[in-house]
C-alpha cells in the first residue's frame, strides 16, 4: 500500500494560466501562434495543462488564418497569439480577412510592461497607439489595464467575437500582467452569450407581403449558416433560393430549388426579372457579388439581419427586420404555412436558369471542365472546400465544385491571396477524420509557403489542389484586356515543388496531362495527412476564356437628348 499523501493546492497562479483556463471553459480544444517573450507566460500554462492543442505557425499572419479557418468550418471559437509591435502588425491582413467573414476569432496580443507603456521610449517590441491600430483591423479592441480586471476583459472580448453580427477581437495584455501572481478567480465560466430578439410585428408584417408572392426567392448570406433547418421549411413552401458565397451549402447546392452562388450570371439575372419577390437573410450584398450594386434583383426586396445598419445597405428595401435569422425564419415558416400558393412553374424555371448557367461557366474552362468533374467524383460530399483567390477559384472553385454543408465552405472574402492554405489548415484541424481540399494558386501559395511546413508538422489531413500557371494569371489577363498587353512584372520564377515538397516531407503529385486526372487525385485524396496535387497548366492547356477580374455591369445605352 502506498502511504496517503495529502495534495495541497495552490490558492494561487498567473494570470496567464486563469487565461488559459478560461479558453478551456470557452471550448477552446487548439489554438494559434507564434511564441515570444510577450506572450510566454501565456502559452506556458497552456502547454503545462496540457488540454488545448497549440499549433506554432511560421508567422503571425498565418496563425491568425489558421484560427480563422477553423472557427468557420467549427462554429466555434478562433484563437490565436502574437507578440507585441512588429508581430501583432503581421497579424493585420488576417484580421482584416475574418472582420470581412464576420469570423468569431480571439486575438491575444503581448504588450510591453506597464510602466514603459504608451511614453514613446523606443521599448523593444513597441509600437505607437498599437490599440487604435488593432481598433481599425478587429471587430473591437481592449487592453487588459490591471491584475484584477484581466479574466473579465478577456471574457468580455470573447462575448463581443460571438455575438451577431459576430467577428475578430484583439486583446492587449502587457507582459507583467500575463506573469503577475493572482488568487484564482471562484468563476471561470464562458461568457453568456445572447441571441438577438425581434419585433414579431415585423415578421408578421413581412409574412403578408410575402403571401402575396407567387414566384418568391431567398438570397442567403454567411449569416444563415446556423439556419438550414429554418431555410429548409421555407423552401419546403416553394421558396427557391439563391446564396452568396459565404452562404453556399445553407441548401446543399444538388438541391433542385437552389440556384447555388451563380448570383450573377446573365440567365440568373433574367430569372430575377421573373420572380415577385426577394428576401435577403445574414447577406452584406457585397460589390463583386452584385456588379457592384448595379444586378437588377427581384423587387419587392425584403432583408433580414443582424446588423442593424444592413437597413437599406447597398439596395433599398421595402421592410428591414432586425434580429437572428434563424428565429425569424423560423417564425415566418410558421406564419407563412397554408398562406403561400406558388407558380407551378417556378421550380422549373430556376432548374433551368442553373443549368444554363452552370453550361456556360463550363464552356469558359476549356480543359479544366474534365479537372473538375474528376476532383468532384473523387471527393463526393463530405469534405471542407477551402479557397484562395486565384483565377481557378474566381471561374469555377466558387461556384462549379458544389457544397453541401453550412460550413463546409471557406474563401478569401476580402480578395487578399495567399490566405487559403493556411485556412485549410486550420479548418483540416478543426475536423481532422474529415478532408479538407484547398484550392491555391501558385503566386498566393508563395506569399506564406512557410505554413505548408506546418502542415506537415501538425499532420493536417488537407489535400491542396496548387494551380501552377507561373504568373499572377489574373493581373496577366487584365494587362491583355485593358492595358493594351503590357505585361508588366506577373511572371513569377518558381521552386520545383516536388523537391521543395520533399525536402521537408510532404506528399506531391504532378498532373500534366488530365488523362491521368482522377487517378492522381483519388491518390491525393485517400492519403491521411498533408499532400499537394500540383496542376501543370503550362502543360494542361488554357481556359476557354480569359479571366480578367470580376464581371461588371454593361451599362444600357442611353436615348439621345434633343435640344
Amino acid at each position: 500500500m502506498f502511504p496517503e499523501v495529502l495534495l495541497v493546492m495552490s490558492n494561487t497562479t498567473t494570470v496567464g494560466e486563469v487565461i488559459a483556463a478560461f479558453l478551456e471553459q470557452c471550448d477552446v480544444r487548439t489554438a494559434f501562434g507564434v511564441i515570444s517573450i510577450h506572450n510566454m507566460p501565456i502559452l506556458d500554462a497552456i502547454g503545462t495543462r496540457g488540454k488545448i492543442r497549440y499549433v506554432g505557425a511560421r508567422g503571425e499572419a498565418g496563425a491568425l488564418n489558421m484560427a480563422d479557418g477553423l472557427a468557420r468550418v467549427s462554429g466555434g471559437l478562433g484563437v490565436a497569439f502574437t507578440s507585441t509591435g512588429t508581430a501583432a502588425g503581421n497579424a493585420a491582413g488576417a484580421m482584416v480577412e475574418a472582420l470581412t467573414a464576420g469570423t468569431a476569432l480571439l486575438h491575444i496580443t503581448g504588450q510591453i510592461e506597464t510602466q514603459f507603456l504608451d511614453q514613446d521610449l523606443a521599448y523593444i517590441h513597441e509600437a505607437p497607439d498599437q490599440l487604435s491600430m488593432l481598433a481599425s483591423i478587429s471587430k473591437a479592441a481592449f487592453r487588459v489595464r490591471s491584475v484584477e480586471t484581466a479574466l473579465a476583459t478577456v471574457r468580455e472580448a470573447v462575448r463581443v467575437a460571438f455575438t451577431a453580427p459576430s467577428g475578430p477581437v484583439s486583446v492587449e495584455i502587457p507582459i507583467d500582467i500575463q506573469a503577475a501572481e493572482i488568487e484564482w478567480p471562484a468563476d471561470l465560466a464562458a461568457p453568456h452569450v445572447s441571441t438577438l430578439t425581434h419585433d414579431s410585428a415585423r415578421v408578421e408584417q413581412l409574412a403578408q407581403a410575402l403571401m402575396r408572392a407567387k414566384r418568391p426567392l431567398l438570397w442567403l448570406g454567411g449569416g444563415t449558416r446556423h439556419a438550414r433547418a429554418a431555410v429548409d421549411r421555407l423552401v419546403a413552401l416553394g421558396f427557391g433560393v439563391v446564396t452568396s458565397v459565404q452562404g453556399r451549402g445553407v441548401v446543399p447546392e444538388d438541391h433542385s430549388a437552389t440556384l447555388g452562388a451563380f448570383n450573377v450570371h446573365p440567365a440568373v439575372e433574367s430569372f430575377y426579372k421573373t420572380c415577385d419577390a426577394m428576401l435577403v437573410v445574414g447577406s452584406r450584398l457585397r460589390g463583386n457579388e452584385t456588379l457592384k450594386y448595379k444586378l437588377a434583383l427581384p423587387k419587392p426586396l425584403y432583408r433580414i439581419d443582424a446588423d442593424a445598419c444592413a437597413d437599406n445597405r447597398g439596395y433599398r428595401n421595402e421592410l428591414f427586420v432586425h434580429g437572428d435569422s434563424l428565429s425569424i425564419l423560423d417564425e415566418l415558416a410558421t406564419r407563412l404555412e397554408g398562406r403561400v400558393k406558388i407558380d407551378p412553374s417556378f421550380a422549373g424555371d430556376l432548374v433551368a436558369a442553373r443549368e444554363i448557367a452552370t453550361a456556360d461557366v463550363a464552356k469558359g474552362l476549356g480543359p479544366y471542365k474534365r479537372l473538375v468533374e474528376s476532383l468532384q467524383r473523387v471527393i463526393g460530399r463530405d469534405y471542407n472546400w477551402v479557397r484562395d483567390v486565384t483565377i481557378s477559384n474566381s471561374t469555377w472553385g466558387n461556384r462549379v465544385l458544389k457544397v453541401f454543408e453550412p460550413r463546409a465552405g471557406v474563401h478569401a472574402l476580402g480578395g487578399g491571396i495567399g490566405q487559403g492554405m493556411q485556412m485549410a489548415i486550420g479548418a483540416a484541424l478543426a475536423h481532422p477524420a474529415k478532408k479538407t481540399v484547398c484550392l491555391v494558386g501558385d503566386g498566393g501559395l508563395m506569399v506564406n509557403v512557410g505554413e505548408l511546413v506546418t502542415a506537415v508538422q501538425e499532420d493536417a489531413n488537407v489535400m491542396i489542389v496548387l494551380m501552377n500557371d507561373q504568373c499572377y494569371g489574373v493581373i496577366r489577363n487584365i494587362q491583355d484586356a485593358q492595358y493594351g498587353g503590357r505585361r508588366m512584372f506577373v511572371d513569377l520564377h518558381q521552386p520545383d515543388f516536388a523537391q521543395f515538397c520533399a525536402s521537408f516531407g510532404m506528399t506531391h503529385h504532378r498532373i500534366t496531362s488530365l488523362d491521368r486526372a482522377e487517378e492522381i487525385i483519388r491518390q491525393g485524396y485517400e492519403k491521411t495527412g498533408p499532400v499537394m496535387i500540383e496542376v501543370d497548366m503550362v502543360s494542361v492547356g488554357s481556359f476557354a476564356t480569359a479571366f480578367a477580374g470580376p464581371p461588371v455591369k454593361k451599362e444600357e445605352p442611353k436615348e439621345p437628348e434633343y435640344a
